[in-house]
């Protein structure tokens, strides 16, 4: 485990949280939640990564830069998408959750990179009897696709928080990008920039983001495991799933 360690509840980076301040009493079943990393490679061999930085508005984590994603919603579970999660991505999500709730992770990593950064995963395919948030798919003449997703990291937002979530990051190229939302308008995350994995440290980003980070160079290398971040009452861990 990494000194300064993200877990912690006793820590305050995470967001607007003082020191000094007691955690918050909610005992709440942290949030299904779901982020997308999404990665370009440079004719110099330097990876980029997509990141936005959240409005200063937010109580959570404000003005901090982070990947597209967001609470998962009910209705993810019945997305239009053209192509299914892939059966290593399935396998993993399906250790700790349903199929329904899986299929509505990785539905929900592709809807909120589209809100926010109105970049589009999707494939050629008709949408029929789709619901409003799918609308830049269905103006574009595409589906969602969850086919080109790799699965990162997990990530439990300790107990004590006002806000809990049960994150999972995913990973897609900037070649699974098959359009872009007609009116975008950025509304939740400014200055998008596409930021080289070296230089993410000039960045203030949340010491989970760095976590991830860290796992995602790891699976750059080659096959690595997909590990969760949590405390127990033992202390802070870090899981394969």
């Amino acid at each position: 485990m990494a000194k300064g360690n993200p877990f912690d509840p006793t820590r305050h980076s995470e967001g607007n949280e003082r020191p000094g301040v007691k955690p918050h009493p909610s005992v709440r079943r942290p949030a299904l939640a779901a982020s997308l990393i999404l990665t370009r490679e440079r004719a110099n061999g330097t990876t980029e990564i997509l990141f936005g930085r959240r409005s200063g508005e937010h109580v959570f984590m404000p003005r901090k830069y982070v990947f597209p994603g967001g609470r998962v919603d009910r209705t993810d579970g019945y997305a239009p998408l053209a192509s299914e999660p892939a059966e290593p991505v399935r396998a993993v999500l399906t250790r700790c959750m349903t199929e329904r709730r899986a299929r509505a992770a990785a539905a929900a990593a592709i809807r909120e990179t589209a809100e926010e950064t109105g970049l589009l995963i999707g494939e050629s395919a008709p949408i029929s009897r789709a619901s409003p948030q799918w609308k830049p798919f269905t103006q574009a003449g595409l589906a969602p696709a969850a086919a080109p997703l790799e699965l990162v990291a997990r990530a439990i937002t300790p107990p004590g928080r006002p806000r809990r979530f049960d994150a999972w990051f995913f990973r897609a190229p900037e070649e699974a990008v098959t359009g872009r939302a007609d009116d975008f308008l950025a509304a939740e995350l400014e200055d998008l920039r596409w930021v080289s994995l070296e230089d993410t440290g000039t960045l203030d980003l949340p010491i989970i983001t760095r976590f991830v980070l860290a796992e995602l160079a790891s699976h750059m290398k080659g096959p690595a495991p997909v590990r969760c971040a949590r405390v127990t009452p033992k202390g802070p861990r870090v899981d394969e799933l």
